[in-house]
């Protein structure tokens, strides 16, 4: 299993863009992993002010450029003080995406960091399409931070649907939490349930092939697991009947997990991962932070 070797955390300076940072900066201790802090000044936002100051339009943008310089220097510096890890400044203006996404290819990032609202881009992170566009940009792990961290992952939840992404995506949580417990959820739905019962079929019957759904699932899950590897003692298997992104939430809150590791691509739940409602549903709703895995070997 590759290990994390440099963690990327983009921030615009904003209070839960630093949370991702302290996030960013426990993972990477824990880890033994390379930090790298950036921050994008947009230049859109810079021509704009070009047009509206005719005169000292340059010596404004450079003293700008220079209080940010110091802001994201300062920033660093608390990092190193209070976590011990110290981190590679890049500062840089452009467009917010192409920069990230060029920085990250750059430093060959294994993960990148980010809050979940801010300022500008982190502000949208949640709330428009914004998401959309950076999972599309980076085919790189994207870690969704919504809470001040105070200690390592304990408990991960991983949706699973069996799909080569639920491999992934467990793996991905091991690499990230090597020391946390792994709740893996699997929501079923017998096809055609409602019909069928509209049909006239007989609750025992529908009974009956939810036990068979549930069976099957189970040993999917095992077979899952022990592919994965690591420590099974740690991994906690729930196989529950209802729809997916609903049973995530009552679980995540009933299983008290601080992350939620999902797959971008797959079948069924983890294939609605980049455009569906279900991933816009935990992005929104979840309490903990969400970790969204891409590349295939994750």
């Amino acid at each position: 299993m590759t290990p994390v070797r440099t963690i990327l955390a983009p921030t615009d300076l904003s209070p839960i863009a630093r949370h991702a940072v302290v996030r960013a900066a426990m993972v990477a201790r824990e880890l033994g992993a390379r930090l790298a802090l950036q921050h994008v000044v947009n230049v859109g936002a810079l021509d704009v002010l070009r047009h509206l100051i005719d005169a000292g339009a340059g010596e404004l943008q450079q003293k700008l450029l220079d209080e940010v310089r110091e802001e994201v220097a300062a920033l660093a510096l608390e990092i190193e003080e209070r976590h011990g890890v110290r981190s590679e400044l890049h500062l840089v203006v452009g467009n917010v995406l192409n920069e990230i996404a060029s920085h990250a290819d750059a430093i060959d990032a294994d993960l990148l960091v980010m809050g979940a609202r801010g300022a500008g881009f982190v502000r949208e992170l949640l709330i428009g399409s914004t998401t959309e566009r950076v999972l599309r940009k980076c085919t790189r792990p994207l870690l969704v931070v919504k809470q001040m961290a105070h200690e390592p992952y304990r408990r991960v939840l991983v949706p699973v649907d069996f799909s080569p992404r639920s491999l992934d995506a467990l793996r991905l949580a091991q690499r990230v939490a090597p020391q946390a417990e792994y709740v893996l959820v699997h929501a079923f739905e017998v096809p055609f349930e409602g019909k069928l019962r509209y049909a006239g079929v007989e609750e025992s019957a529908l009974s009956g092939l939810r036990v068979s759904a549930r069976r099957e699932a189970t040993a999917k899950m095992n077979d899952l697991v022990a592919e994965a590897g690591g420590d099974q003692t740690r991994v906690r298997r729930i196989v529950v009947h209802g729809e997916a992104s609903m049973q995530l939430l009552e679980h995540e809150q009933a299983q008290d997990c601080d992350l939620i590791v999902i797959g971008k691509r797959g079948q069924g739940l983890i294939g609605e991962m980049l455009l569906g409602s279900v991933t816009k549903h935990i992005l929104a709703q979840s309490v903990a932070d969400v970790l969204v895995a891409d590349r295939v070997g994750a």
